[in-house]
């Protein structure tokens, strides 16, 4: 069990649901889906996606960047003004920078490349470099911030924001920083991508229906839907936050990270793994199964993921059965992203007292009967604990363990 409490003090998200927070959040509380028809996958098996709305301004430089640090540089915007720190007033010595992400800059790599391919070698961008490796998008922030603590990028696939956020936390508890602008970007709305999920069965074929296409649990699910953006929490150890006057919207309480060492790509089929982070998180907050209030699942709308990730809702939470939603109905997945986008969520859920419905979810199957997933409508509750799971290609596992201040 932790010494030091970890508070979030801001929240800036970009997402297919809008740009920020407030956008996002009517988005998902509406169970209003973003997918769409994509003109940029025409010719593909699977031509939907989730895009992340035009901003209405725009800071300059960003047409250097790639697609995703452009969502990471808004989100930032947005939560450095919410937790108080817009005019920074900080050492930056003492701010540490942690970027999640699952592809880097593919849409910069990808664009340049079928430009090599079909333009030749000099109209390659000298900028390509910079955009594409997947170190910039947390080097670019910290440029951008003007911090000089830790930089760093982690790569867990679909559990990367997730793991940004855990990464943040342990540089906090261990000194090295007092401050923690930490999350995950992704644009993966691209070709190359979008073949290659449809290859593997991953997507959604719903082209008729776009806006059903994500149905997370439900017995209709059949693969989940593209999406990109970006999400940034502002961590600090809670002292220092209370001693410049900053109110935390909540506490990261525990958090717990196994890897399952089982396949490639699909999960474990009974989420050994999951099962061991999520009794990892608890552990490290101090709490129990019958403690949680509230699970924001990863959700995916594969029928394997959401098997798995039933069953061990199911078994681990048998007596409580807390109430279970997923973001990816709405806003499709986020890949890199979706780690920290829906831990944001959680804490708005834990700050609001609302828990937001799972879109498309109208009636499970066998395999993810026996879970309480909130569908249709909002529902007004007051947690004291909730989690938020994220899983990953590769067989990772990462679970937050949030709660109210």
């Amino acid at each position: 069990m932790r010494t030091e409490e970890i508070a979030v003090t801001g929240i800036g998200l970009v997402t297919p649901g809008g740009i920020g927070t407030e956008a996002t959040w009517e988005a998902v509380c509406a169970g209003r889906s973003a997918a769409r028809p994509d003109p940029t996958l025409q010719g593909l098996p699977v031509t939907l996606s989730c895009r992340v709305p035009p901003p209405e301004k725009r800071p300059g430089r960003l047409w250097r960047h790639d697609r995703g640090t452009r969502f990471l540089l808004l989100a930032a915007e947005e939560a450095l003004a919410s937790a108080g720190l817009a005019g920074r007033h900080w050492d930056p010595a003492r701010v540490a920078v942690v970027v999640g992400t699952a592809a880097g800059g593919i849409d910069t790599l990808e664009t340049q490349h079928r430009k090599l391919l079909t333009a030749g070698h000099t109209t390659v961008s000298p900028m390509t470099l910079p955009a594409f490796l997947p170190n910039m998008a947390a080097g670019h922030l910290a440029l951008e911030l003007g911090v000089r603590g830790p930089s760093l990028q982690t790569s867990t696939a679909c559990a990367s924001g997730a793991t940004a956020l855990i990464t943040a936390c342990l540089l906090l508890q261990a000194g090295a920083c007092d401050i923690a602008v930490a999350g995950g970007t992704d644009a993966m709305a691209t070709p190359l991508c979008a073949a290659a999920f449809a290859k593997m069965g991953a997507l959604s074929r719903r082209e008729h229906d776009p806006g059903r296409a994500s149905r997370p649990f439900d017995k209709e699910r059949d693969g989940f839907v593209l999406g990109e953006g970006s999400a940034l929490l502002v961590l600090e150890r809670r002292r220092h936050a209370e001693a410049r006057g900053a109110g935390p919207l909540a506490l990261l309480a525990g958090h717990g990270s196994t890897s399952d060492a089982h396949h490639p790509t699909a999960p474990h089929p009974g989420g050994a793994g999951l099962r061991a982070a999520i009794e990892g998180a608890l552990a490290d907050a101090g709490a129990h199964a019958d403690d949680v209030d509230h699970i924001n699942a990863h959700g995916t709308s594969t029928p394997l993921n959401d098997r798995a990730e039933a069953s061990v809702i199911r078994d681990l939470f048998a007596t409580r059965h807390p109430p279970v939603t997923s973001a990816k109905g709405a806003l499709g997945h986020t890949m890199g992203a979706a780690g920290a986008i829906e831990a944001a969520l959680t804490v708005l859920t834990i700050a609001r007292g609302v828990i937001p419905p799972t879109a498309n979810f109208e009636a499970p199957d066998d395999t993810t009967a026996g879970i309480d997933v909130v569908t249709g409508a909002l529902r007004n509750q007051r947690l004291g604990l909730a989690l938020s799971h994220s899983l990953g290609f590769g067989g990772h596992n990462t679970v937050l363990a949030l709660t109210p201040v």
